[in-house]
């Protein structure tokens, strides 16, 4: 029993000592750093993260067959029993039911505002287009005239909602904030041009109709609520990715509007003058509306082959007719230059670059091969990005709103970097801005071993390819999207930030480039970021540079690690133990124990 109580208090004072004498070591590699590194101020490497909040714990589960109190069996609030069948309530009339229309309505960024005006546009557009074709053509007849009045008096509704209910709800801003108040919304609106113009439009000229009949001239003042229709354009392009395609929809329509009320004209003009009177006016076959379209379109657009007016006034209209033609075609086609121009401004800039580039390469005789890849790089640039530079595009844009961009475009991938994790969270946000998009070609060198590193690169598309090996074509590693290489060369200084592999790019790749320089111009203003980084890079290179094999590659792990050997201090100790006098050996190690309490308290 005494012997192998002696060996368990041995094997207990091994331990211990085994302990302090790692304590000892890591003491003295951190004094040996701080000293070699002034800057390492913390022994932390970066700052702790704040313990996550722990979400409300789960329900326990109910037994088979029991159910918890207040429950219902799921279905229960979407079924209902009619007759012989069951029917499921539609969850979207359950909130339609629940909606509640809102106290005040941005008018720029509402959806629901831009869906309202788009119900005001028809109104109005059934008014411009109908109320021509209903005062010149004999398409309204007292047969019909109930169907006609129905119309117009929804289009009326629409107005009216739009004036009550709408327009005194619409946000504003006065002196720089948005004003939200109903009284004072109500009262900006009355005070507006707009508000003026839209009781002009609901004036009540129909009660004329009891003494002149039924004239649709009367609901002319409805056409001038002209401010919807350009309003409604505007919250529309802003919404659509495409909105030249909308312009050109909306020129045509400007044009065939211009022909459609010069085809009511001429069917009045050849009404005043008598149908089939003369060969200028229209005989009365056929379609009316349609043979009528056809000479207005020959006449605003000059094609000619009409027949020559006859009478004073077919001479006066035909005049005023190709005046008008002449000048509204010209408007048109003017307008359509510039809708279609500015929908292909960035290719033909791209074009025009791509030219340039090409006749420069010609004049220096620049060989094929490098003129072909400098094609495919244009071509790659402009189809995967739709620009040859993403600076120029953000560059017109406050700085605030050129750091929103970037940090949902990039901010994901940066904080993912081990470099950087821990570091000051406004440093990582200047950085972004800082980032620069750059696309390499199947085969290009993204940077060569031996070089000096300045550029620290984060691939965002397609992937690169680390080689090395004797011949420094075998390929180490294969990175792909998110991740980072080079980080180590921006913080490295005394000749540790060249390159130590060939990077090559696999396919098209798209990189994003930080450059030393501008990560030292962001340093300056965060100190403690600074000195967080420079120890964390200390520490990348001291990892990078294990020691290895006579082959050149890192040793293998031994299977059964070889047994270490007894610290001089432990032997020192054991070697103390034997001159200790005392009553017998358990006294001598129960006296060992307690020194060794002492010292480690």
């Amino acid at each position: 029993r005494i012997g192998s109580a002696t060996s368990l208090s041995s094997a207990i004072i091994n331990t211990r000592l085994q302990e302090l004498v790692k304590l000892f070591k890591e003491r003295t590699e951190k004094v040996k750093e701080k000293l070699i590194d002034p800057d390492a101020s913390s022994d932390d490497e970066s700052p702790a993260t704040s313990p996550a909040k722990t979400g409300p714990a789960a329900a326990p589960v109910p037994p088979p067959g029991e159910m918890v109190e207040g429950d219902k069996p799921p279905g229960d609030d979407h079924y209902c029993e009619m007759l012989c069948c069951t029917f499921k309530y539609r969850p979207w009339l359950d909130r339609l039911k629940s909606y509640q229309f809102p106290s005040s309505i941005d008018p720029l960024t509402n959806l629901m505002y831009v869906l309202w005006l788009f119900f005001v546009v028809m109104a109005w557009n059934w008014n411009c287009w109908l109320i021509p074709v209903r005062w010149a053509f004999p398409y309204q007849t007292p047969a019909n005239i109930h169907c006609w009045l129905l119309v117009d008096y929804l289009c009326d509704l629409v107005y009216l909602l739009d004036i009550l209910v709408f327009q005194t709800r619409l946000q504003f801003v006065q002196g720089g904030d948005i004003i939200t108040d109903k009284k004072a919304m109500k009262e900006n609106y009355l005070r507006s041009q707009r508000f003026k113009m839209d009781v002009v439009c609901l004036l009540p000229l129909d009660f004329f109709y009891f003494k002149v009949g039924v004239n649709p001239l009367l609901r002319f003042p409805r056409c001038l609520k002209y401010m919807a229709f350009f309003e409604f354009n505007n919250r529309l392009e802003a919404i659509l990715t495409k909105a030249y395609i909308y312009r050109v929809i909306r020129t045509t329509a400007y044009l065939l509007y211009s022909l459609h009320v010069n085809s009511c004209l001429y069917y009045w003009a050849s009404a005043y003058e008598g149908l089939g009177s003369t060969t200028w006016v229209y005989d009365g076959e056929g379609n009316s509306y349609i043979r009528c379209y056809y000479w207005a379109v020959k006449t605003l657009i000059t094609i000619g082959g009409l027949p020559d007016p006859k009478t004073l006034f077919e001479i006066v209209f035909q005049l005023l007719n190709y005046f008008t033609g002449v000048f509204a075609f010209s408007v048109m086609i003017g307008q359509m230059r510039d809708v279609v121009g500015a929908a292909t401004a960035g290719q033909t800039y791209y074009r025009s670059c791509m030219d340039s580039t090409i006749k420069y390469m010609h004049f220096y005789k620049i060989p094929k091969t490098v003129q072909n890849r400098v094609k495919t790089w244009y071509e790659y640039t402009w189809h995967s990005q739709g620009m040859l530079d993403e600076s120029e595009l953000l560059v017109q844009l406050p700085d605030k709103m050129r750091l929103d961009i970037a940090i949902d475009v990039n901010y994901n991938i940066v904080s993912k970097v081990a470099l950087f994790q821990g570091c000051d969270r406004q440093m990582i946000f200047d950085m972004l801005k800082r980032l620069r998009s750059v696309v390499y070609l199947p085969n290009d060198y993204v940077c060569k071993k031996g070089e000096i590193g300045r550029e620290m690169y984060i691939i965002q598309a397609g992937q690169v390819q680390v080689l090395g090996g004797p011949d420094g074509k075998s390929v180490l590693v294969t990175l792909k999207a998110g991740s980072v290489f080079g980080e180590i060369s921006l913080l490295a200084a005394g000749g540790g930030n060249r390159r130590t592999a060939n990077v090559v790019a696999h396919g098209f790749a798209n990189l994003f480039i930080l450059e030393k320089k501008d990560l030292n111009e962001i340093l300056v203003h965060y100190p403690e970021s600074q000195k967080l980084l420079r120890k964390k890079a200390k520490k990348m290179l001291k990892s990078s540079n294990k020691p290895k094999d006579e082959k050149g590659g890192p040793a293998d792990p031994l299977i059964i690690p070889p047994k270490a050997d007894t610290p001089k201090l432990f032997k020192a100790a054991l070697a103390a133990t034997g001159r200790v006098g005392g009553k017998g050996p358990l006294a001598r190690l129960r006296w060992r124990l307690k020194e060794l309490k002492a010292m480690q308290a």
